[in-house]
C-alpha cells in the first residue's frame, strides 16, 4: 500500500479545502513517511516508517 506507515499502517486523510467564499473542494493530508533502515531479526531492511512511530521508539532504528 502506497503512502503508508508500514509499522502502524497510517495512511492518508482526506478532507476539504475551504476558502474565503465557503466553496469546498478536496484534499488530502499526506503522512509525513521516512525511509529508514531497521534491523528485523538480526537483519537490516529498509521500511517507509511515520515519523510519529520513530519518535515514539516503535522502531528500531539501525545505523
Amino acid at each position: 500500500m502506497a503512502r503508508a506507515c508500514e509499522i502502524c499502517g497510517r495512511g492518508p486523510a482526506t478532507g476539504n479545502n475551504v476558502s474565503h467564499s465557503n466553496r469546498h473542494t478536496r484534499r488530502r493530508w499526506l503522512v509525513n513517511l521516512q525511509n529508514v533502515r531497521v534491523l528485523l531479526n538480526g537483519n537490516a531492511r529498509k521500511m517507509r516508517v511515520c515519523t510519529r512511530c520513530l519518535r515514539s521508539g516503535r522502531v528500531a532504528r539501525a545505523v
